[in-house]
């Protein structure tokens, strides 16, 4: 369990200068959840059917039955919603990510290949969309690995991000010792991304949001109409582009799901939004991985070298300095390389080092150079070298 102390403080009055790409007020991320086919059911060994998170409100789950009209209700998700939530981004050019169920996507491998096809990130969102509280911490370990199994089976590429949503109190510290992931969103706490320590060093928490998110249509309390969605939507991402203005921008994060903001009624409102947000012209819309690697290469902990970064971290720091260099470092990481290095000048000589022991068709590769001359190449290694200097330079 973990015993960290509660952070009631966090950036406070004085948050971070934030410069989001092209001048952005906002940064503003849709997320998809695709859970369908992984809710609890005792066909996969459950003790009882799904009551969570649909258009029965009041359903509660059926100890040793099945629900028919709840697994419906999920159905409609993966068999409409998500192609329409689907055709209402792809079509308007707008990147978002999927928190991605494996044993959701694994029973609909269309959906993992859209997503990656459209250029989407595909985040874990676990094994299974049940209560996390109900494992024991080696279950929900061999959850996080076979998660990642399946995902970078699916999509070509391990996830780099994750979000349990029903989380245990195990949850965090399993994904954070897995060492395999950029980012989190098991957090609600903050309008911009912060780290924590971990023990493969620093880890990003892209914290997520229950406010604007479709749930609230069937909690509660919630939206009854698709005006209240937009309004509510709106409102918030006017006050933060506000706020952007006066030189305190910050991020926003939208939750769908495919049962939900899939409905007609609803995706109606959310076209309206996104139309809105484009309209403005003063938002980033982005991936939250891409939002993740800003904050790795602008926002990393003063002070941090090479040696102390985890793989991910390492990948997202410099991966976009030469078309190549992400998989590269991820080999110097695996052999141990970067982790040997005293310090940045240290780092940078071993860049410069084994990229120069490569053969030229290897170098012409790391650089998308094809054809490229010996001198050409050098002064190409030359001049990454000098990036990654003035990157190590820049004040965080």
């Amino acid at each position: 369990m973990s015993h960290a102390p509660r952070d009631m403080v966090g950036y406070g009055r004085h948050t971070p200068a934030v410069n989001w790409p092209g001048g952005a007020k906002v940064a503003v991320q849709f997320v998809i959840n695709y859970e369908e086919g992984a809710e609890a059911s005792i066909m996969d060994g459950d003790a009882a059917s799904e009551g969570f998170l649909s258009e029965m409100t009041t359903a509660q789950p059926l100890v040793g039955r099945r629900n028919l009209s709840m697994e419906s209700n999920y159905e409609y998700g993966s068999r409409a919603g998500f192609w329409r939530l689907f055709e209402l981004f792809s079509s308007r050019n707008m990147p978002l990510t999927v928190y991605g169920v494996a044993q959701a996507l694994e029973r609909n491998p269309e959906v993992a290949r859209a997503t990656v096809n459209a250029g989407w990130e595909i985040a874990s969102h676990s094994y299974r969309w049940i209560d996390h509280k109900l494992l024991s911490r080696d279950e929900e370990k061999a959850h996080v690995a076979k998660a990642v199994k399946i995902l970078t089976e699916l999509s070509g590429q391990r996830p780099l991000g994750w979000y349990t949503g029903r989380r245990s109190e195990h949850s965090h510290d399993l994904v954070v010792e897995d060492g395999g992931f950029l980012y989190s969103s098991d957090s609600y706490a903050d309008d911009l991304p912060y780290w924590v320590d971990g023990p493969h060093g620093p880890h990003l928490v892209v914290p997520y949001a229950l406010d604007t998110n479709d749930i609230r249509f069937v909690m509660p309390a919630g939206f009854n109409s698709g005006d209240q969605f937009f309004t509510y939507l709106k409102d918030t991402f006017d006050y933060l582009e506000a706020e952007g203005a006066m030189g305190r921008p910050k991020m926003m994060s939208v939750g769908l799901h495919c049962r939900v903001a899939g409905r007609p009624g609803r995706a109606q409102p959310l076209a309206r939004f996104a139309d809105y947000v484009a309209q403005r012209g003063t938002a980033w819309v982005c991936r939250r991985v891409d939002l993740a690697s800003h904050w790795a290469r602008h926002h990393r902990p003063t002070g941090l070298l090479p040696s102390q970064m985890s793989r991910p971290l390492l990948m997202a720091v410099f991966g976009d300095l030469a078309s190549g260099l992400g998989a590269f470092l991820g080999t110097l990481f695996d052999e141990g390389a970067v982790q040997s290095t005293a310090g940045w000048a240290a780092f940078a000589a071993l860049v410069e080092t084994r990229l120069n022991a490569l053969d030229l068709a290897e170098r012409a590769i790391m650089f998308g150079s094809s054809g490229a001359s010996e001198t050409d190449l050098a002064q190409s290694i030359g001049e990454l070298k000098s990036a990654i200097t003035a990157r190590m330079e820049a004040p965080q």
